[in-house]
């Protein structure tokens, strides 16, 4: 059995690790195919982990918001397009896209104005701008609810068998 850390500044490999309460020894056994060396490289930041490892992990700790964290904050290519999403409660995400809805409601006639001659002009440059950060925070929060709904299934609050077969049904109408 291994002891417990006293690292004061533990990253979230390591974290999320302990919060279940998982030896190194203990997260190989359930992860398989990443060692509790390795493990232990990752989590004290001696190494950077692979991709396969972290979705690995994410899998084996029923935590899919690892897989955002290494991207925006590790993968080079991620850390240029992928936002770090921040975990939230799915009233809130709900509250957020309406919040986020309603303001590029208020925006689409701009943008139309603006796409009209297939172009940004300086003197649109401004409200492009605005628009375009607007969007980004729908995008933002779309992924904060996918997040959201890959926990939820991992935790088995939204049963993965039905929800992966309304999602391909859905898809094959479209």
């Amino acid at each position: 059995m291994g002891r417990a850390s006293v690292k004061k500044n533990k990253n979230l490999y390591q974290t999320t690790r302990e919060k279940l309460g998982y030896t190194r020894e203990r997260a190989e056994e359930i992860l398989g195919s990443v060692s509790a060396e390795r493990i232990e490289k990752i989590e004290n930041e001696k190494t950077l982990a692979y991709p396969e490892e972290i979705l690995c992990m994410s899998e084996g700790y029923n935590e899919p918001k690892l897989c955002n964290y290494y991207c925006a904050n590790q993968c080079p290519i991620g850390q240029k397009y992928v936002p770090e999403i921040k975990s939230e409660g799915f009233a809130q995400i709900v509250l957020e896209l309406l919040a986020c809805l309603n303001s590029i409601d208020k925006h689409k006639e701009r943008i139309i104005e603006i796409a009209s001659d297939g172009r940004v002009r300086n003197d649109e440059l401004a409200d492009y701008i605005h628009i375009q950060k607007e969007l980004e925070r729908i995008s933002v929060t779309v992924e904060s609810l996918q997040l959201w709904t890959e926990k939820m299934i991992s935790l088995g609050l939204i049963d993965r068998d039905s929800y992966e077969a309304l999602s391909a049904e859905k898809a094959n109408k479209e």
